[in-house]
């Protein structure tokens, strides 16, 4: 007779948990962690409670079904807050890759337009005035009087030109500026 009061507990607290309405909408399709949580640890604290309270095991599986149903919403909170933040995380990384592949794409379309542009001059890439290497095309030949190349002489103390070529700069035929001290 000692077992009666615990089973009728039992299958009262069962009975309240499924028959419980359910205020969300009908459209739900499944338990959230954080019920899934609460179930699983209001049972495991009522079975525990009751077992540890031999005295009056309908009170100790009450106090311990509200414990273990507390500590057990609490980790399914914390379940779903990191599963939200992995969503987060992941979606910020397509957002990214996204960019980046429309900024590629774009880099590529320009380039194609570039390349299939037909120029009639010459033209030359511009260069920081205070970069003391010379643009990847603008290399500087010396000739002798017979037409031989001499030796390429290392020019890091000139500044290159970004008006070589360009007659109403002076200096326009030199590559390299002259010295400025």
């Amino acid at each position: 007779m000692k077992k009666l009061p615990f089973f009728l507990s039992l299958i009262m607290l069962l009975s309240a948990m499924v028959s419980a309405p359910s205020a969300q909408a009908q459209d739900r399709k499944g338990w959230s962690p954080q019920a899934k949580g609460a179930v699983i640890g209001g049972l495991g604290g009522a079975a525990a409670g009751a077992i540890i309270n031999k005295r009056n095991r309908p009170v100790g599986g009450l106090i311990g079904g509200v414990a273990g149903g507390a500590v057990g919403y609490g980790v399914g909170k914390h379940i779903d807050n990191k599963q939200k933040e992995r969503a987060r995380i992941a979606a910020n990384n397509r957002a990214v890759a996204a960019r980046r592949e429309a900024a590629r794409n774009a880099a590529n379309r320009a380039a194609i337009a570039r390349n299939t542009s037909v120029t009639t001059r010459t033209q030359t890439t511009s260069v920081p005035a205070n970069s003391l290497v010379a643009a990847p095309g603008a290399t500087a030949m010396a000739y002798d009087a017979q037409g031989n190349t001499l030796p390429a002489v290392s020019n890091a103390a000139y500044l290159p030109n970004e008006a070589y070529g360009n007659p109403s700069h002076p200096y326009s035929t030199s590559e390299y500026r002259r010295k400025s001290w």
